[in-house]
């Protein structure tokens, strides 16, 4: 079985991606795609990723979700910092475990 393949958006700490075990994570800066618009870094994560995980609540409204082939995973923390992250890593495990295409919002 192949690991999950997650991208972490540029506004969460990218520390994020040390608290998701047994998966290949990568952060959009690691994979030199900083800046590009929620529409043009979809279209690229979907060819390389399974899973999206942002912090971008706007996503949704922005972007119509279903038409991409990636799991987008909107965080919800009380803050951007690590230790409000941490928090919501136990629920990001679990919805990462079973995930398919769409969105899902985690507070």
């Amino acid at each position: 079985m192949s690991r999950l393949r997650v991208l972490i958006d540029e506004c969460l700490d990218k520390r994020l991606a040390a608290e998701i075990p047994n998966a290949l994570v990568k952060t959009v800066p690691q994979m030199g795609w900083a800046g590009l618009t929620n529409g043009k870094l979809l279209d690229k994560a979907q060819s390389q990723f399974d899973v999206f995980v942002t912090s971008d609540q706007n996503l949704s409204f922005q972007q119509n979700l279903k038409k991409y082939k990636i799991a987008v995973v909107i965080l919800c923390p009380a803050t951007n910092k690590i230790d409000d992250l941490k928090l919501l890593v136990p629920k990001l495990l679990k919805e990462m475990a079973g995930s398919k295409a769409g969105v899902v919002y985690i507070r």
